[in-house]
């Protein structure tokens, strides 16, 4: 499969919708994932990522503007001992409570299916990251319904064992624009991974459409000892 530029990918449709990406900085040292949300409507667009723990959540920008939180408030990062989790939903804490109870991070979410916002039927995608005693690998997933018939579940889980340096894994949740949004397709798209924390966070931010992008997460952690820095860019200021 074809290496191909984070930032070029990104660019290439003006919706992706949310997207997660997840993969080993170009010199090797640092698990990477960075993780954005998009929006059309107004109840979309005012939100914004903050700071959680060892995680974020997010949070209505403009409170009394909020619609409906049932889909938009929730937490997308979540860490787990060594795991930190990242997904586009409240399946965050779905795999973080059955993770603890010694569950798989697949058989965490067999409970767990699209979102019910038809006729999108907007698939949840996650990944978890596993950086332990100088090791690192990942896994990714997606829930969709099938070819947007919501009596099926179409569930797909990709995993990742020392990945290469430089390279990454990007999932989204949809194809590019339309009415109803097309579903994500295929395996996890291989993409660069460039750059120190702030240019990746740059890089990332200046690539998703200027009219569509509400908020991005990235976080470096440090493949020797765990530790990381995080980096968190919002729309609404």
């Amino acid at each position: 499969m074809e290496i191909i530029s984070l930032e070029k990918e990104i660019s290439s449709t003006t919706y992706p919708g949310r997207g997660i990406v997840i993969g080993k900085s170009a010199d090797g040292k640092y698990a990477v994932t960075a993780y954005f949300i998009m929006g059309r409507s107004s109840n979309s667009r005012n939100r914004v990522f903050v700071e959680d723990g060892e995680g974020i959540r997010t949070e209505a920008f403009d409170p009394s503007k909020l619609e409906d939180p049932s889909l938009i408030i929730y937490a997308p990062v979540r860490v787990l001992g060594n795991k930190t989790i990242v997904t586009n939903g409240d399946q965050t804490d779905t795999i973080y409570d059955n993770m603890d109870k010694q569950l798989t991070f697949e058989q965490s979410l067999r409970g767990r299916e699209f979102e019910p916002d038809g006729p999108n039927y907007t698939p949840r995608i996650s990944g978890i990251m596993h950086v332990e005693n100088n090791t690192f690998n990942y896994a990714m997933s997606i829930l969709k319904s099938n070819n947007g018939d919501p009596s099926s579940c179409n569930r797909y889980t990709f995993a990742y064992s020392n990945p290469k340096a430089g390279e990454g894994r990007f999932i989204h949740t949809y194809m590019g624009d339309g009415n109803p949004l097309p579903s994500f397709e295929g395996e996890p798209t291989v993409v660069t991974i460039e750059g120190d924390i702030d240019t990746f966070t740059n890089n990332v931010w200046n690539s998703l459409n200027e009219d569509n992008k509400v908020s991005l997460f990235v976080r470096y952690i440090n493949i020797e000892d765990g530790t990381y820095e995080s980096r968190i860019v919002n729309k609404n200021k």
